[in-house]
């Protein structure tokens, strides 16, 4: 069963709003609201996750693609630079 949180649920739903919306770090923002940095991590991560529908953007993954095959491509030159 998951634990009783001791901030209500708008609050920490403003405070990863501030967070997200202001460009301030979350270091700064949970010292101003006496909230561990971590906690409001937290918080944000899940706000993160809602505003962008529960998936990562297309564009991530088609970024996360192309790293992986230009990564290859770099050992493939490196072998053939060796050799």
């Amino acid at each position: 069963m998951a634990r009783q949180s001791k901030y209500p649920e708008e609050f920490r739903r403003q405070a990863a709003a501030l967070v997200l919306d202001s460009g301030r770090t979350i270091r700064d923002v949970g010292r101003e609201l006496g909230v561990n940095h971590e906690t409001l991590r937290n918080w944000v991560d899940r706000m993160r996750q809602e505003r962008d529908g529960g998936r990562p953007s297309d564009l991530a993954v088609d970024e996360r693609a192309e790293l992986v095959r230009l990564r290859r491509q770099v050992a493939q030159l490196e072998l053939e630079k060796e050799i």
